[in-house]
């Protein structure tokens, strides 16, 4: 995922232009807390989205970051942390 201007209604606050992130196959990953709460509060109505330009590729194969990669200081070490307020909202028992 990258952002090349304008924000990403998925991750409103850390997710700068210029910046992007990897996921692989089966990992977690999705809309921050902050990003959950709004859509989970808005209006179920059309939306256009037209003040970012953000882009995505998938593979069903791994990405494996070089040792390089993984040593730069613009690693985003706590980029797990966007998920840390996600309350529970599914205890699997039914409605």
């Amino acid at each position: 995922m990258g952002l090349i201007y304008g924000r990403y209604d998925a991750k409103p606050s850390g997710f700068e232009p210029g910046g992007m992130s990897l996921h692989n196959a089966m990992l977690p990953h999705g809309p921050d807390a902050e990003a959950f709460e709004q859509a989970s509060q808005a209006d179920l109505a059309p939306a256009k989205i037209d003040d970012g330009l953000a882009f995505m590729f998938e593979s069903r194969l791994p990405f494996y970051p070089t040792a390089f990669a993984l040593s730069l200081e613009t690693l985003q070490k706590d980029y797990a942390d966007c998920w840390s307020g996600l309350r529970l909202h599914f205890t699997g028992n039914g409605p």
